[in-house]
């Protein structure tokens, strides 16, 4: 399966609008009061941890991140999807997995990252898993020490029409519940996607408000966010306490979907303009500070699979720890 298949099979596409300017560089001194701890999302660097997990994890121990976000499938994921990292062929052939819990279970993750003095607040999942087997799930992030369950995107066969995005907006408050009952919490983090205009209604603005406040969050991807060409700021503002985390992720330079963001050619002429916090165009500190008023409690850096992860991960932690 090609790299672009991957994506168009599990949702990461985005979606387009106009975009508002961006001021540069957020001031470093004010970032570190901010954010005491800082996380980081696995997906940065599958391959190292696929080559060796607790070293990857001492790594990051040793730059200064606090705390991780897994990306599924895992040994408890849905068995229509627990193999699928297999197919995918960016990643090289390998009897170790390239997700999930690298080979481990979820309570030899949880000791592993206290031996770091790490944890896991939230993990990635998929759609199938989330209405499926939501007991299986939520034992085993209870079991990792996470307290969030996330889902990455919507699949694209999901989410072609406004209909469908009515029907998930009812889906998540099913999944919310079904979570709550467990002992763990639901969210939806997304994509650029969903912020054009169907019939006359913006679906990421009616997923908002046709989802429990009490049973379904959100996690912004700043540079999702600022490709769609809104505003995160506004958007904190506007859903106050339905954010709950947050992908750090730098923009190299304003860039915008040359369409609607829906198909996967879009998406992916974007993805190089992924780029260190503190090396792009984002203000950082004023996104942080109003998230944090607004209620979000985790922040990770991301570079989805970025290259050199020892070096550039390390940057971003510098960046926003001064």
């Amino acid at each position: 399966m090609k790299r672009i298949d991957f994506m168009k099979s599990i949702g990461f596409l985005t979606g387009a609008a106009s975009i508002n300017p961006i001021n540069l560089w957020a001031t470093s001194s004010s970032l570190k009061k901010l954010l005491p701890e800082i996380g980081i999302q696995l997906f940065s660097l599958p391959l190292l941890l696929n080559k060796n997990f607790e070293k990857s994890i001492s790594m990051l121990s040793e730059i200064g991140y606090s705390y991780l976000e897994f990306f599924g499938p895992y040994y408890f994921s849905s068995p229509s999807v627990r193999d699928t990292w297999k197919k995918y062929s960016f990643f090289p052939k390998s009897e170790n997995p390239f997700s999930g819990f690298y080979g481990n279970s979820a309570k030899e993750v949880k000791s592993i990252l206290s031996n770091y003095k790490m944890n896991s607040p939230s993990i990635h999942t998929d759609l199938e898993t989330l209405e499926n087997h939501m007991g299986e799930l939520a034992k085993g992030a209870l079991e990792c020490g996470a307290k969030y369950i996330v889902l990455p995107a919507i699949p694209v066969d999901q989410r072609k029409n406004l209909d469908q995005y009515k029907r998930m907006a009812e889906r998540f408050n099913s999944i919310g519940e079904a979570a709550k009952k467990e002992g763990v919490l639901f969210a939806y983090h997304n994509h650029g996607y969903g912020f054009s205009e169907m019939n006359g209604t913006v679906p990421t603005h009616y997923i908002f408000k046709n989802t429990d406040p009490n049973l379904v969050f959100f996690e912004m991807d700043i540079f999702w966010t600022l490709a769609a060409g809104q505003n995160p700021v506004e958007l904190l503002n506007k859903y106050p306490n339905r954010y709950k985390l947050m992908h750090l992720k730098d923009m190299k330079e304003k860039q915008i979907f040359d369409g609607d963001g829906e198909s996967p050619e879009q998406w992916y002429k974007l993805f190089p303009n992924m780029t260190s916090c503190g090396d792009g165009i984002a203000d950082l500190e004023s996104i942080i500070n109003t998230a944090k008023k607004v209620g979000v409690k985790h922040f990770f850096v991301e570079q989805d699979m970025a290259k050199n992860p020892e070096i550039v991960l390390q940057k971003s932690y510098q960046y926003l720890s001064k």
